[in-house]
């Protein structure tokens, strides 16, 4: 684990790409890999052309790596079918490269927590397709590195949001709702408690477990805003914009009936549980470990609204 040897990211989305940036900013060799170059590429990263799913063509645009990193996601509705085959590709390319696999993961993989904060020991008991999806790729890359064929560190994080983040629980139906003074949509009840993940911050954390060798071999989650309702966030949003916010709320069974034609709110509903109970993730064991903590939410909510805000005015 090094800082001096290249760095590869798989993937070129919202997350990939602020972790590409982090990296180079940090001087930190980085090469971005997808199949389509990226709108926006920051000054000194490399990239390489390569469909994942051609092990010869990974290996070829990871050649060199001493880090690697796995950022790919698949289609939501397609999830169980293309995302563990795009998970393996990239470990088997670690594999045959010898580079620490830093992978980036979703908590989907825990189901439903009766409230508890999650911690990085909780059993992965997840009771959706998504979720037992997301728990299989967790156990191949364990069992990976328990055979020795790899080095690796996870990082986790809950629903996304920030600059550039428009697919995701707080994304376009959200933020450009709430900037131009429409109600923003919500599924399940924004008055519990919910942890949401800074992109900053994950690609922050990514790199800290790329570059720190005390993060090899281990789940983390990865540290973002202070946890506390989607009321209470949408409140700071609205105290920013200086006008109301007003929330629409689809009912459940509306939302289940929509996705008896729909595959898109079909996974929707699905993961349903996560806006219905207290979901909070505890990330105690990084922040104490690299006695880093994340963005205060106020903060990550301005800079959020401000590339919201160009948007709108662009369009």
């Amino acid at each position: 684990m090094s800082a001096s040897g290249l760095h590869v990211v798989f993937g070129a989305g919202q997350v990939g790409a602020a972790l590409a940036a982090r990296l180079s900013e940090s001087d930190i060799p980085v090469r971005v890999v997808s199949r389509r170059r990226p709108p926006a590429l920051v000054e000194g990263v490399d990239w390489r052309a390569a469909d994942v799913s051609d092990p010869e063509a990974a290996a070829d645009a990871a050649k060199g790596a001493s880090v690697i990193y796995q950022c790919l996601n698949a289609p939501y509705t397609q999830w169980p079918a293309r995302f563990p085959p795009l998970q393996r590709a990239v470990l088997t390319t670690a594999e045959r490269t010898d580079a620490l696999l830093v992978s980036l993961e979703n908590v989907y993989g825990y189901g439903p927590t009766g409230a508890a904060p999650m911690t990085e020991d909780r059993p992965l008991a997840a009771t959706t397709v998504k979720g037992a999806t997301r728990a299989a790729m967790t156990q191949e890359l364990l069992a990976a590195a328990a055979a020795g064929r790899v080095q690796i560190a996870i990082g986790r994080a809950a629903d996304f949001f920030g600059a550039g983040v428009t697919a995701s629980a707080l994304g376009q139906r959200v933020f450009a709702n709430a900037v131009a003074g429409r109600p923003v949509d919500f599924l399940g009840n924004p008055e519990l408690p919910h942890t949401y993940s800074y992109v900053p911050d994950i690609a922050a954390g990514l790199l800290t477990l790329g570059t720190d060798a005390r993060a090899a071999g281990q789940v983390w989650h990865l540290p973002g805003p202070e946890t506390v309702s989607t009321r209470a966030l949408l409140d700071l949003v609205a105290d920013q914009l200086g006008h109301p916010v007003g929330i629409r709320n689809m009912p459940k069974l509306a939302l289940r009936a929509v996705g008896l034609f729909s595959p898109l709110m079909r996974g929707l509903a699905e993961m349903q549980y996560q806006f219905e109970e207290p979901f909070t993730l505890d990330t105690s064991k990084y922040e104490s470990t690299f006695a880093v903590a994340g963005t205060a939410l106020s903060t990550a909510i301005s800079h959020t609204l401000t590339w919201y805000r160009h948007q709108t005015r662009a369009t």
